[in-house]
């Protein structure tokens, strides 16, 4: 049986071209190029006719092609470890539905943990000509911020310390501080903190400024270090705070978590393993208000990071730094609002 070819795109393996195009809409190559490209010339009747021939055959102009035309990629990379994991997938998602709206190509890099991990990010994301670069707090190390400095590309740095780039930053000082002045003035006098070991610059700055806080108040600071920011990371927090020889007075009243994450863990596991009441026996404070802090199992108080505000500040400073890439740096700090649920006292 002899087999036609059809012209139906559908059943095609290429993309539809402009050539396709214009040979339906009987115009030539250069006529579909003007009636894609804003501002060109080109007859109404024309432009029309080229705009019905691309919705019958499915087209769409190839940005890449013309990004490389241009030498100007409208490919925006998001650079992140973990991006499946607490407030950061919440932070990508924002960020990527904020980039599609200005007309932005999101491409997300996950740097991963290791050396190898690391070069092969660094290839995907300056081998495609990047417009700008996005980096999470936390990620890649510096030795990645400076290769991309030479590259030329405008760097957004969300939660990090390096100087000469645009920041936006969450006030994590401040609402570490709120956190010890609340369990202070509602009667706790056993503090603790439960952190991680090799912290990110976000959460160090706050068990820095909660510890100074509290200490300035006059109390001390237990400290329950675990390896990793999760849920696992809060279980080993609370075995090491609630889990100590003596008598139980010495246990902790009140712990300030550095994300939700870890309090929601550590909440866990001491109703499960060590019978504590939240908040009777101990309150607890979390930080960044990811939608499980609001489940009824937990009903965590916690300070909120806003990911579709941080995810704003980020495309202001780029729109801000492609309109003039001499500006100085700026810093965008963002407030951290206190959301007050069931894990510590009335006022």
């Amino acid at each position: 049986m002899k087999r036609e070819k059809s012209e139906n795109p559908a059943n095609a393996r290429r993309f539809v071209s402009a050539q396709q195009v214009a040979k339906r809409a009987g115009v030539s190559r250069s006529a579909v190029s003007r009636a894609f490209t804003p501002g060109a010339s080109i007859a109404p009747e024309t432009r029309e006719k080229v705009m019905r021939a691309a919705l019958e055959l499915g087209y769409h102009v190839n940005d890449l092609a013309r990004g490389l035309l241009a030498n100007r990629s409208r490919l925006v990379g998001l650079v992140v470890t973990k991006p499946e994991v607490g407030f950061r997938a919440h932070l990508v998602s924002a960020l990527t539905r904020a980039l599609v709206l200005r007309g932005s190509v999101p491409l997300v890099i996950n740097t991963g943990s290791m050396e190898q991990e690391l070069h092969a990010a660094q290839a995907a994301l300056f081998g495609y000509r990047a417009e700008a670069t996005i980096i999470l707090s936390g990620s890649p190390p510096a030795s990645f911020v400076d290769l991309a400095r030479r590259n030329g590309q405008p760097l957004i740095m969300i939660g990090r310390a390096e100087t000469d780039c645009d920041h936006v930053r969450i006030d994590n000082s401040g609402a570490a501080r709120m956190a010890a002045r609340i369990l202070v003035e509602r009667g706790h006098r056993h503090l603790a903190l439960a952190g991680v070991a090799a912290a990110t610059p976000s959460l160090a700055e706050r068990e820095r400024a909660f510890t100074q806080e509290a200490r300035a108040l006059g109390m001390t600071v237990a400290a329950g270090h675990a390896r990793d920011a999760t849920y696992a990371g809060g279980q080993a927090a609370a075995d090491a705070l609630f889990a100590r020889d003596g008598s139980r007075h010495e246990r902790p009243d009140a712990v300030f978590c550095v994300n939700d994450l870890m309090a929601i863990g550590l909440i866990d596991r001491a109703r499960g393993r060590f019978g504590l009441r939240i908040p009777e026996d101990v309150a607890v404070i979390g930080f960044d208000d990811i939608p499980e802090a609001a489940w009824d199992a937990y009903r965590l108080t916690t300070f909120r990071q806003d990911p579709e505000k941080m995810a704003e500040a980020a495309v202001a400073h780029l729109e801000r730094r492609l309109a003039d890439p001499d500006a100085p740096p700026e810093l965008l700090r963002l407030e951290a609002a206190l959301v007050e649920r069931e894990t510590t006292r009335s006022r």
